[in-house]
């Protein structure tokens, strides 16, 4: 342990001369007996030091310390030697920093010397550049005032070259304008007042040609304002010159007008003579009439005002008053070129037409607000209007070309073997058309209202243009036309000479009315009010359900009628089979009549035609034997051994009262009643129309035994097979049994034929 301590001990004295670490001597708190320490007390220490140790470890003491010390001073001999080049170098270094400090020193104060000069100089040059400077200016001053008088006394040749005939007179006012406030101030002297007459002089001369050429018929505006602009810098009267520039742009704007009415025909106010077409389309007139017209007028007010503004005798709203009655000369022009676009043509060039017509109309009106601003809306909306007007008549013939090629369809003969379009395609195929048709005249129409045409932010094609001009004028008007027209082949008597509609025409018509107020009448108004949104506040609209309901009206006459016309014709046949037969002198019947067959046959194709286009309805519950119910000569069917009992033999029964009392008790039937849209109630109506004939062409006849008997066989035959069309058996049978009973009643000899005999010969015929 002694030499661990021995070895670290040494360092103690150069720890003491450097100083402990920050922290340990922050850490260690101060000790007087410390002997490494920086608070060593020695006499504390060798007081201590003696009354605590004995004397052996004194002398122990005495002999360590004596070491260290020893220590010590070789550490230090040994720092010294090692140290001692750095010394001497350091030495070295501090003395030639000395030096080139002296020698620094020396070299600032000659600098400080030099700048000393050098500012002296300097004051000594800016005091003489100073005084150059204001001589040079007060040269300037001369030569300027000079080249001032030598530019007064060069004016009159200026002005007398550049005012010359053919040269540049803008340069000759600029000049004189420069030089005319100088020769005023000084004209009381002679010299400037000479310049100044001669000046006055020329520019004079300069305000004659001027003159002249202002009456010039060739001018265009630009030539023209520059014209006025240059006299008006000659201090003209400016109430003279505003009415000369008005007078000679009023001719050249009268020019272009002319231009324009020579491309149009002359106006025909009885409208007889033919009018030839028009040699360009509208576009280009109203390219022609915007680029040339309208731009011209725009570019005169602007001259106008930017020459006349302001000065006295130039107001009073002259330029108003002359630009209204051209422009409303131009609107006229273009009223009759619009009334020249007869046919549709294309929608889009005169939506493109009028579209360029309203830019430059509202480029003018930001010039001119009172130029016809409201007249020139109204003539786009009447162009708009008059197209959506004539579409409408359009989609009319449209419909009509449809409807003859649906009865040449109808009316084609049919080749053996070979059958033509059902009445399902012939009605999908008009209804697709028609339908289409009056889709693509919407999206033309559409184009009025496009974002990027620019009188469509106008009010009335915001509120009145979709509501009255095409939902109302154009969708609406063409539904109720139709209605109509479909409806007058069912209400309007035919022409004299002209074929009557066929009947499955207006069978066709009457399901094409019944599909609109269905579904077509309500998508059509949607699809209409999406594409021409009204306005909350705008005007009454029809309702899609007043539409359905004329929609409806028309399917049902149509199907009236229909039932009529088809009634009719077996009517007609049973009629003529009645009234062409000789019922006294006949023969007992052995067959069914060839034209109860042929009624059967024409009810079945009836039954086909109907059921293709319609429902099949609702039928009553037939009894089980409808097919084989006995037919009688005696009303209900009764027998007259059902009422012997009450009688006598001796005396028969009446029939005719029989008839009479059964009418009483039976549902009236009612002949002509409107049908419903279905098939069976479609065949009711004409079987009560065939059997109702019948029974009134029976009773106008006087028939013999044979003839009751025939009537009892065709009758029995009818009820075999007619049963089943109607919606209720009982109809038929009610109908037969009147038609027997009034043969009966009809008959002088009324012996009626055994039922059993009547049922063979109506399964062999």
């Amino acid at each position: 342990s002694g030499t661990g301590s021995g070895w670290r001990r040494p360092h103690g004295p150069l720890q003491r001369y450097y100083g402990p670490p920050a922290a340990e001597a922050a850490e260690a708190a101060p000790d007087p007996a410390d002997i490494n320490g920086p608070h060593f007390d020695p006499e504390g220490f060798l007081t201590k030091v003696r009354s605590e140790c004995p004397l052996g470890e004194l002398l122990a003491r005495e002999a360590t310390l004596g070491r260290e010390i020893r220590a010590l001073d070789s550490d230090m001999q040994t720092l010294l030697y090692e140290n001692y080049n750095k010394f001497i170098s350091a030495t070295d270094t501090i003395r030639k920093m000395k030096v080139d400090f002296r020698r620094m020193e020396a070299e600032m104060d000659d600098l400080a010397a030099n700048m000393a000069a050098i500012s002296t100089s300097s004051a000594r040059v800016s005091a003489a550049l100073q005084d150059r400077h204001r001589r040079g200016a007060q040269l300037a001053g001369v030569q300027a005032l000079l080249r001032k008088l030598q530019s007064l006394v060069e004016v009159p040749g200026r002005l007398r070259r550049w005012a010359a005939p053919g040269a540049e007179p803008a340069r000759a006012l600029r000049c004189h304008a420069r030089a005319r406030a100088v020769l005023r101030h000084y004209r009381h002297l002679p010299s400037f007042r000479a310049i100044e007459d001669e000046s006055h002089a020329i520019m004079a001369d300069l305000a004659q040609r001027l003159r002249a050429r202002l009456r010039d018929d060739t001018l265009d505006p630009k030539e023209l304002t520059e014209c006025v602009e240059m006299l008006l810098q000659l201090e003209e009267p400016p109430e003279e010159l505003c009415e000369e520039f008005l007078s000679h742009a009023g001719a050249r704007l009268e020019a272009e007008l002319a231009a324009l009415e020579a491309e149009l025909p002359p106006a025909d106010p009885s409208g007889t003579a033919a009018t030839p077409p028009p040699a360009s389309d509208i576009l280009d007139f109203v390219d022609r009439g915007s680029s040339a017209f309208v731009g011209n007028l725009c570019l005169l007010a602007a001259s106008y005002r930017s020459l006349f503004e302001g000065r006295p005798g130039a107001g009073g709203g002259r330029l108003e008053a002359f630009a209204a009655t051209l422009t409303a000369r131009y609107f006229e022009l273009l009223e009759r070129r619009l009334a020249l676009e007869r046919g549709l043509g294309d929608t889009s060039l005169l939506v493109r037409a009028l579209d360029r017509f309203h830019r430059r109309l509202r480029a003018l009106l930001e010039l001119l607000p009172a130029a016809g601003a409201e007249a020139g809306a109204a003539l786009v909306a009447r162009a708009a209007r008059e197209r959506v007007d004539r579409y409408l008549r359009a989609l009319q013939t449209f419909f009509l070309g449809c409807l003859g090629d649906v009865r040449q369809a109808l009316a084609a003969p049919r080749p053996p073997g070979k059958e033509g379009p059902g009445l399902p395609d012939l009605l999908a195929t008009l209804a697709s058309s028609v339908l289409g048709q009056l889709k693509a005249v919407l999206a033309y129409v559409q184009l009025f209202t496009a974002k990027d045409v620019a009188f469509a932010s106008l009010p009335y094609f915001k509120g009145e243009f979709c509501v009255e001009a095409v939902r109302e004028g154009l969708v609406v008007s063409f539904v109720r036309w139709l209605c109509r027209t479909t409806r007058g082949f069912a209400d309007g008597p035919a022409e004299r000479g002209a074929p009557a509609a066929p009947p499955a025409l207006l069978l066709l018509l009457a399901r094409l009315c019944l599909d609109y107020e269905a579904t077509t009448i309500s998508y059509i108004l949607t699809l209409t009010d999406e594409q021409f949104p009204p306005q909350d506040t705008g005007p009454a609209v029809t309702p899609g359900p007043a539409l359905c309901t004329e929609a409806r009206g028309a399917a049902q006459r149509l199907l009236d009628h229909y039932v009529q016309v088809q009634g009719a014709a077996v009517a007609q046949m049973l009629r003529k089979s009645v009234e062409t037969r000789d019922w006294l002198g006949t023969v007992e019947p052995r067959n069914v009549r060839a034209v109860m067959k042929r009624v059967v046959e024409d009810i079945t194709a009836i039954d086909v035609q109907v059921g293709q286009l319609f429902e099949e309805g609702v039928r009553r519950a037939q009894s089980s034997d409808s097919s084989r119910r006995a037919f009688s000569v005696y009303s209900s069917s009764r027998a007259p051994g059902r009422y012997a009992p009450s009688y006598t033999p001796s005396a028969p029964m009446d029939t005719h009262l029989l008839s009479n009392i059964q009418k009483l008790f039976s549902e009236r039937i009612d002949i002509f009643s409107p049908v419903e849209f279905n098939k069976v109630s479609v065949l009711t109506g004409i079987i009560k129309i065939s059997l109702k004939t019948l029974l009134e062409c029976v009773r106008l006849r006087t028939l013999g035994r044979f003839g009751l008997q025939q009537v009892q066989v065709d009758g029995h035959y009818l009820q075999l097979y007619l049963w089943r069309f109607a919606a209720d058996e009982r109809v038929v049978q009610g109908l037969l049994d009147e038609v027997a009973a009034s043969a009966a009643h009809r008959c002088l000899d009324p012996v009626p034929m055994e039922h059993s005999v009547v049922e063979l010969i109506c399964e062999r015929g």
